[in-house]
């Protein structure tokens, strides 16, 4: 299965616990079941800073009450190698879409863009399958690593393919510079302000997924697909009608 294990999941020697709120997202919606992310990353190498980067952030959401799935593409064909797309690895990335709630997405940044196993990944996501939406609805959080000075070419890419996959891209973003420098032999990250954005990034995404997952259906509801789909609306149960139908005082008028 190409799922990565995720090593100390409990171990947040970075973190600040006395500045930290376990559950973020406390007060905007249900918090149960827990929020179901999946995150990516863009690179194959051993010692893989987007991976580490996402590892760490998924360690962050389970700390903030949050059920994760790290996606490995090591063994992902190039769109239309496999005639249908009919490939283990492509079908377990689309369940994994399928089952998530929101996503993250880490990329190197790479002849100043994102590589291309990040594109791969996103090239496997159809907008539409079987009637079902892989994507669409979900909430998105971008991240980078970079081997020099900070930049945002990768991170601006994601967001450009997060509209395009018609998933809620939250505000903020993390860009880490010098990667290298920031993770120490066990691969963890060091105390620094770059891993403190990546705990802002990913707080603000557990908010964004809770306070977002009600109205996810709603979200995704659009007059061009009712309209193929000659799915017609029904005045009586659609709330849009409901609210704008004169009242009893109005037809009396």
């Amino acid at each position: 299965m190409p799922l990565r294990t995720l090593s100390d999941p409990d171990h947040l020697p970075a973190l600040d616990r006395r500045y930290a709120l376990d559950r973020p997202a406390l007060g905007l919606g249900a918090g149960d079941p827990p929020p179901r992310i999946l995150l990516l990353y863009g690179s194959l190498r051993e010692r893989s800073f987007s991976r580490l980067c996402v590892e760490e952030a998924a360690r962050l959401l389970q700390f903030f009450g949050c059920e994760t799935r790290i996606f490995d593409p090591a063994t992902l064909p190039l769109p239309d190698q496999v005639t249908g797309d009919d490939h283990p690895a492509v079908h377990e990335l689309r369940n994994l879409s399928m089952w998530s709630e929101g996503h993250v997405w880490c990329s190197p940044e790479r002849h100043g863009q994102i590589t291309g196993i990040m594109k791969l990944q996103v090239d496997h996501l159809p907008l539409a399958i079987g009637g079902m939406r892989p994507t669409q609805g979900r909430t998105l959080a971008v991240m980078q690593v970079s081997a020099g000075s900070q930049s945002f070419n990768s991170v601006n890419t994601l967001r450009v393919l997060g509209r395009w996959m018609r998933m809620v891209t939250i505000p903020n973003q993390s860009s880490v510079a010098k990667a290298f420098d920031e993770f120490d032999d066990a691969g963890r990250m060091k105390p620094s302000s770059y891993y403190d954005r990546i705990v802002d990034v990913m707080e603000e995404l557990v908010r964004f997924t809770v306070l977002l997952r009600p109205h996810t259906a709603r979200l995704v509801d659009r007059y061009s697909e009712r309209r193929e789909a000659g799915t017609p609306i029904d005045p009586a149960t659609d709330l849009s009608h409901i609210a704008t139908a004169p009242t009893r005082a109005d037809r009396a008028d």
